[in-house]
């Protein structure tokens, strides 16, 4: 099932995520696990976050193939080797353990906010523990795209979007067009849900 993702605007984006609890039905998270990478491959995203299509639990998916090529073309932190390896992985409760390194910066978007890319700074090594969709423990280290893409996915569980990293000035620069958004006034080439327009 493809879900329509759930625009700026939405209060969901904006609370931060509760824990998936441990006697949540194996069959239905694998279904729901296989939805969100049916969604997010449709949307032609790299990850997505379970309250972007309105589930306020903390689960997302990631597939960093399609940004370990941007990556190469566009530099990378000077303490990593570009020997970068793309990962698809769900990633279930979530906890970073710890994040090192110089910051550095990159255009993100997100599907939530189709249209809009901004320079976002964040390190370039992050040390996760999560549960895998079998509800296995890991604790394991990303660097380069991976810990990007996974910072991010993160951030959505914690109710804060890559707009929110930005500066006032440019926060300010793009608030019409963040309003136009949740108005459903955007072209996005996937299935949306806005916040200001009534649902059929």
């Amino acid at each position: 099932m493809i879900y329509p993702v759930v625009a700026f605007g939405d209060p969901v984006l904006k609370v931060r995520a509760r824990d998936l609890p441990a006697d949540f039905s194996a069959d239905e998270l694998k279904q729901l696990v296989a939805d969100m990478y049916d969604t997010m491959y449709y949307a032609h995203g790299v990850g997505l976050a379970a309250p972007q299509i309105g589930k306020s639990v903390r689960l997302f998916v990631i597939d960093s193939a399609p940004m370990i090529d941007e990556e190469d073309e566009n530099g990378e932190p000077a303490q990593l080797e570009a020997t970068a390896q793309p990962v698809k992985r769900a990633f279930i409760n979530p906890q970073i353990i710890h994040e090192e390194g110089e910051k550095w910066g990159f255009e993100e978007g997100c599907l939530s906010i189709p249209g809009v890319r901004e320079m976002v700074y964040r390190q370039p090594v992050v040390t996760l523990r999560y549960e895998d969709e079998n509800r296995q423990p890991h604790e394991e280290t990303f660097s380069g795209m991976t810990a990007r893409v996974i910072q991010h996915e993160y951030d959505h569980l914690e109710g804060v979007l890559f707009t929110d990293k930005i500066s006032a000035f440019k926060k300010q620069f793009i608030k019409g067009k963040l309003a136009r958004i949740s108005k459903g006034d955007v072209k996005a080439d996937y299935r949306m849900k806005f916040p200001l327009v009534k649902q059929r």
